[in-house]
């Protein structure tokens, strides 16, 4: 038995010398259930823009990134190349499926259907792994500490799902149970906690499939665009909000790409702890960009919908707050990775702020080609700072 493990073929990720393990297209094929994730996410917003509905609409986008980032994380040990782990990926994305289907009534009449894909995902995962680094003590040590934190929100999970009553706070308690644990180590009695240092990553493999989960927000942005776009007859003014909305969408791609990711993957890649950089930089940092995306794509629709009936709120919020909380998130994971603060977001910020103070007065295609303006004049401000 003994010899028999000692030439069983390892599941985890052979070292890089680079520092960048490559991103598998059995991770790329993970992601697309994730676009699918992303459509319900921007539909349930524009369907449902109440205070209500935006803020499940949060909470349901909360649980997505969750499964999705912990899930890259995983793959970072693991070979997607081997059988086992590609074969776990392939269950994973049958339920990733089952839980994305459910968002329209995670709250009502799918929310078991919801939180048992979920939990299955998230503890199956965990189960998964400790199964396939066996072996490696410290690797085994970190995931037993992660498999008791994600079995008690699991617990939370079910009864909220099966006890209406208590959906709503079981729900909170779980996702925020979850959310805390990284940022404390996953601390547990007997099994102490871990340390960023214990997370012995591949920077740069994070960084791209960080990067590669904001192409999938864009890709949703652009679809909810052309589609809205083709369900409307063809006008000056419903081809001028398409024309903006796309600038918008080409903005949005322009600020991440050319003047931040590829510094950042740089310098997650070259870290002493990378494991500490990415916590906070990419589980946590990229969620407000990608909110922001999602946001914007139903600010989108509104416009292209009626874009000279002037600027309801919902309409402002989801045109100037999408673009704002997006500002807002890169210029956090900016200055997580550069240790400092880049004014120019906080002036685009401000500029999408007092924009907002005469919103109401204008045709909603002006307040998009406005806000456009503001992260365009952001965009060119970041790339001429860069080149000095």
């Amino acid at each position: 038995m003994q010899a028999a493990a000692r030439h069983r073929p390892s599941l985890l990720r052979a070292p890089d010398p680079h520092g960048h393990a490559k991103v598998s297209f059995a991770e790329l094929f993970f992601d697309l259930v994730f676009v699918f994730a992303v459509t319900q996410l921007s539909h349930r917003l524009i369907g449902h823009f109440t205070l209500a509905g935006v803020l499940q609409t949060l909470f349901l986008m909360l649980a997505v990134w969750w499964v999705w980032v912990f899930t890259s994380w995983v793959t970072n040990w693991l070979d997607p190349e081997a059988l086992p782990v590609r074969a776990c990926l392939f269950v994973f994305m049958l339920l990733g499926l089952l839980m994305s289907g459910a968002i329209p009534e995670a709250f009502d009449e799918r929310a078991l259907m919801f939180a048992g894909s979920y939990v299955g995902i998230q503890v199956g995962r965990t189960a998964f792994f400790l199964w396939a680094a066996r072996g490696n003590a410290g690797l085994v040590r970190n995931f037993q500490r992660i498999f008791v934190w994600l079995a008690s929100s699991g617990l939370l999970w079910i009864c909220g799902a099966v006890v209406p009553a208590w959906r709503l706070p079981c729900w909170m308690a779980a996702l925020g149970l979850e959310y805390v644990g990284p940022s404390l180590g996953f601390g547990v009695p007997g099994l102490g906690r871990s340390a960023s240092t214990d997370w012995t990553i591949s920077g740069g493999h994070l960084a791209e499939r960080c990067a590669l989960f904001v192409i999938i927000a864009l890709g949703e942005s652009l679809l909810v665009t052309g589609a809205t776009f083709s369900e409307h007859a063809i006008t000056p003014e419903t081809a001028l909000a398409f024309l903006v909305a796309f600038a918008g969408s080409l903005a949005l791609w322009w600020l991440y790409f050319d003047t931040t990711n590829d510094l950042a993957t740089g310098r997650i890649a070259h870290s002493a702890d990378p494991g500490r950089l990415a916590r906070l930089s990419y589980t946590y940092l990229h969620l407000p960009i990608v909110a922001g995306i999602i946001v914007n794509a139903a600010g989108d629709e509104f416009v292209l919908a009626h874009p000279m009936g002037g600027t309801p709120l919902r309409t402002a919020v989801c045109v100037l707050g999408g673009y704002g909380l997006y500002i807002l998130g890169v210029g956090l994971f900016k200055w997580s990775v550069l240790g400092r603060w880049p004014w120019s977001h906080a002036v685009a910020v401000t500029a999408l702020a007092i924009t907002g103070l005469w919103a109401d007065g204008w045709p909603a295609v002006w307040t998009s080609a406005v806000a456009c303006l503001v992260l365009v004049a952001l965009a060119v401000w970041e790339r001429q700072t860069r080149g000095r």
